[in-house]
């Protein structure tokens, strides 16, 4: 016992002031986005900036021990954080916050946004994705091209992993948070329109839209056809809908929240400011990594669209609590 009281009284010291008296906040929904390029307010905006501006500029923010960065909660009951990018950041931000005791998640919505990549004949540059599945592109077997016949996989699933390699989200809730953006005007620019026609997919030259499917999350940041192929390939082998997206945190963030809440609440919404794939005229290498020029454009737009298509869906919740407290209203 003796060995661990060092460990208790630091936690008792550095845990935000909290007493059994004070009722915990009731969080209504909880904005979760991945970084921040600088300042929260006034710069070149990231993927929490204009979800601080629009709700959480007034709020105090709340230290978080385990926490990459603080919380912040308005009176109206939404609250946001960065968590921080990839699986482990992510996710040890999001149950650091969950099991902090002011806040109370009995009945929260969980929006986990932020940008990713899509491949050219899924989504497009500005593209809004809602996640009906999510996926670990990880826990398995993956070995070379050359040590297996030509054609043959390249990923095999690893048995122990059934319960956290993929998860539908509630498909009455993203139905809603779909139906909520349908009105949606979502903002484009030329660097974007002139980028996407270095593509031949019908659907890569499309002016921004909402759409869903699977979300890949994966630490790796995969490029090309062949490994876009392989990520399609998992989504068949598990079930779920066609490969739509590819990030790096909202498996991880899923598994963390189902542990302690379920995921009937969550949601995943995320733009492309990417393709994970080149144009007919670069190598994948190139594409990775871009010239001076190259690069896709249309970042702040994404940002914005990212912004106003989850904003129809929080003011839904708050403005409308009473019916959504218990469960999405369409359930």
């Amino acid at each position: 016992m003796r060995r661990y009281a060092p460990l208790v009284l630091t936690l008792a010291l550095t845990w935000p002031a909290f007493t059994a008296a004070q009722e915990p906040q009731e969080v209504k929904v909880f904005i979760g986005s991945m970084f921040e390029i600088g300042e929260l307010e006034g710069d070149r905006a990231g993927e929490f900036q204009a979800w601080y501006e629009d709700y959480l500029s007034e709020a105090e923010p709340r230290e978080v021990p385990g926490a990459a960065n603080p919380v912040w909660c308005n009176d109206e009951g939404v609250c946001g954080s960065i968590l921080g990018m990839g699986k482990v950041a992510s996710s040890s931000s999001m149950m650091a916050i969950l099991l902090d005791p002011a806040l109370d998640f009995s009945n929260a919505y969980f929006l986990m946004t932020g940008v990713a990549g899509t491949p050219p004949d899924k989504g497009t540059i500005g593209a809004v994705s809602w996640a009906t599945w999510l996926v670990d592109y990880d826990l398995g077997h993956r070995w070379a091209a050359d040590e297996v016949p030509e054609g043959e996989p390249l990923f095999m699933p690893r048995d122990g992993y059934e319960d956290i390699r993929v998860y539908e989200l509630n498909p009455d809730l993203v139905d809603h948070a779909v139906e909520l953006s349908s009105n949606v005007e979502l903002t484009d620019s030329q660097d974007a329109q002139s980028y996407r026609e270095r593509y031949p997919q019908e659907t890569a030259r499309r002016a921004p839209f909402v759409f869903t499917g699977t979300h890949m999350t994966g630490d790796t940041f995969f490029h090309g056809p062949g490994l876009s192929k392989q990520a399609q390939y998992m989504t068949e082998l598990y079930g779920a809908d066609d490969y739509v997206i590819t990030e790096m945190e909202a498996a991880a963030i899923a598994q963390v929240v189902d542990r302690l809440h379920g995921t009937d609440r969550l949601l995943s919404l995320r733009g492309a400011v990417n393709f994970d794939q080149g144009h007919p005229d670069e190598t994948t290498l190139e594409h990775l990594d871009p010239a001076p020029g190259e690069t896709a454009g249309g970042f702040a737009e994404t940002i914005e669209n990212i912004h106003a298509v989850g904003a129809a869906f929080v003011e839904e919740v708050v403005n409308n609590w009473d019916q959504w407290r218990e469960g999405s209203p369409k359930n």
